[in-house]
């Protein structure tokens, strides 16, 4: 496997300043706590768009961000439904930094890549929400990987305006979708869907 692996965020780090923090260190607008980033500070090599045939709900309480849900993907794949992504291509040891920052481990996570790309996910223990690695194909000869929480959480829980917000940003500043097209794709999520209003929907999709 090479040294450089390809991170998939369908969630707050589609920004690419959000993910910054987790590269570089930083606090993310909109949130509340500062990240002291990688050991290996080098920025992406690249980014690209992607959709990926997962479905995507937002569950849990963030205290991060102001106690909304945040977005999780079922790992079962489906064919009627899929989840806009952006990848990054950063080094394996910095993909470790990443996992161990957003599940709060003391350490980087005790797993080998190669054995997610062979079995296609692996659990990890004593990890936080985020504690599932999902291969998810290839990019370049190199692999794709992102994460999710290995259950499915109930109940939905609709995000704070400051996460989805900069879901929304980091939508439009990857796969450049108009503001109706932005509503179709949000709208039916579960955790947004009979939790936030269209026309509120509309309004924070519309703020520049």
């Amino acid at each position: 496997m090479s040294n450089y692996v390809w991170y998939a965020s369908y969630g707050s780090n589609l920004l690419e300043e959000r993910f910054l923090c987790y590269i570089q260190g930083g606090k993310p607008a909109g949130a509340i706590k500062t990240y002291k980033g990688c050991v290996d500070k080098s920025l992406p090599t690249a980014s690209e768009g992607l959709e990926i045939p997962y479905s995507l709900y937002f569950a849990k309480h963030a205290g991060i961000w102001n106690g909304g849900g945040v977005a999780f993907i079922h790992h079962e794949t489906t064919t009627r439904e899929r989840t806009l992504a952006r990848m990054y291509r950063i080094t394996k040891a910095q993909f470790y930094d990443v996992v161990m920052q957003e599940n709060r481990l003391p350490d980087r996570p005790p797993i080998e890549l190669d054995q997610v790309k062979h079995l296609g996910s692996v659990a990890l223990q004593n990890a936080g929400w985020y504690d599932l690695l999902l291969y998810l194909g290839e990019e370049m000869d190199e692999p794709i990987f992102t994460f999710t929480a290995k259950e499915s959480f109930r109940p939905f829980v609709a995000p704070h305006e400051s996460y989805l917000g900069t879901i929304i940003r980091g939508i439009r500043q990857t796969h450049g979708l108009t503001d109706d097209a932005m509503v179709d794709y949000l709208a039916q999520k579960e955790g947004i869907r009979n939790a936030i209003a269209p026309d509120a929907l509309q309004q924070l999709i519309c703020t520049p």
